[in-house]
């Protein structure tokens, strides 16, 4: 069924990292969610109501809350799909961060209202009206939570959308809430004890959970976290196929929501290279990575005098202590400045984001290694991060 449907409704379905293909799987998505759910919950109240029975009735009520999940998809696709504007020149594909975030905040909200409706039952409990045709209902409605669950599930992990994942993970939450419904169903027709509040109680404390690590899920993107290990590496390995640059550092990725990803880098070039030739090799990198990887990517070329045997010999030593050195990574753009009474070694220490080291102590732990070497050598040093870590 999912084949067919994103064969039917998503024209070039498997080209995930195109934004209209993006926004077709959204409002594939949030159409099928919205009918499914709005269906399931007039089946489960009118059940709940028929039977008395509060689970079935707040779960019927849950199915409304995905019903509102699956608009809320809906909405968040189409804004994120809405042009840059002067106000929000990188566009507004971030609202579909937004939409999970919503999401999740339903699920936390449905789960309490469970709870509180489950934790009356258990106080003042009252028997569960039995019949076939309610059970046939209820176990119908859990099985096509099921399938919407890894709909969802399927659909967000094809474009990488966590909106669409919040739901997936909505709908697995619904049909584990009708399954316990179900089950304390039969088990008090069968043996008198009632279970009904106890049940709510327990599905809605699995709910809020769940509820709440997809709160944490969605805002991480919105906090700012470090960008996929796999862009980080793929980033580099086109640059240094090109056979022109021998350095990387000071990678930034910024992420603008799905599809809108901007990342700046440092590469370092021989200082010897014929640069007009050099800057068509890098302008041609920067076409090359956004086509590839759907980044736009802005190069910066630091020139490196690769025949300085002095230089060489002192960044291999300076290398040697920054990897003993506590939150330190590395070095780069190493350059010897002579002068007639000292000489300037300048570079960088690039540190880890969690680095807990004073750069004071840092610096003289540079400056002692140089002094070592020749009294007359000054460390200069500048500090970056690698928000890549």
């Amino acid at each position: 069924m999912y084949s067919f449907l994103i064969k039917h409704f998503v024209k070039d379905h498997n080209n995930v990292r195109s934004a209209p293909v993006r926004i077709a799987y959204g409002r594939l998505a949030g159409t099928v969610g919205l009918i499914l759910n709005l269906l399931l919950c007039a089946a489960k109240i009118a059940v709940g109501w028929m039977a008395g029975s509060v689970a079935a009735i707040a779960d019927g009520f849950n199915s409304l809350s995905d019903a509102a999940s699956s608009a809320i998809t809906l909405i968040g696709f189409k804004l994120a799909a809405a042009p840059g504007d002067r106000k929000h020149p990188f566009g507004h594909a971030r609202t579909e961060y937004l939409a999970g975030l919503f999401i999740s905040f339903i699920i936390v909200l449905a789960g309490l209202k469970l709870f509180a409706d489950s934790f009356l039952r258990i106080l003042h409990p009252e028997p569960i009206g039995f019949s076939y045709a309610a059970v046939a209902v209820l176990a119908g409605a859990a099985l096509v939570k099921v399938w919407l669950s890894l709909f969802f599930r399927r659909c967000g992990k094809a474009i990488g959308s966590g909106a669409i994942a919040a739901a997936g993970i909505d709908s697995r939450n619904d049909s584990i809430a009708t399954f316990a419904v179900l089950g304390c169903m039969l088990v008090e027709h069968f043996s008198g004890i009632m279970l009904d509040g106890y049940s709510g109680a327990l599905v809605a404390a699995f709910i809020v959970v769940s509820g709440i690590r997809i709160v944490l899920d969605a805002s991480d993107p919105l906090l700012g976290t470090a960008p996929d290990p796999a862009i980080v590496q793929a980033i580099k390995e086109e640059l240094c196929a090109s056979g022109t640059v021998i350095g990387i550092h000071d990678l930034t990725v910024h992420d603008y929501g799905p599809g809108k990803t901007f990342a700046t880098v440092h590469v370092e070039i021989d200082a010897h290279e014929d640069f007009v030739r050099v800057h068509d090799i890098i302008d041609g990198l920067e076409r090359a990575v956004g086509d590839k990887l759907g980044i736009s990517l802005v190069i910066h070329m630091d020139p490196v005098d690769t025949d300085d045997p002095l230089r060489l010999e002192l960044k291999e030593r300076l290398v040697r202590l920054a990897g003993d050195l506590p939150g330190v990574i590395g070095i780069h753009d190493l350059r010897v400045v002579r002068g007639q009474a000292q000489t300037s070694v300048v570079f960088d220490v690039v540190l880890s984001p969690g680095c807990h080291s004073e750069k004071g102590e840092l610096c003289a732990a540079f400056e002692k290694e140089l002094k070592g070497i020749d009294a007359s050598y000054r460390a200069v040093i500048a500090f970056d991060i690698d928000y890549t870590e």
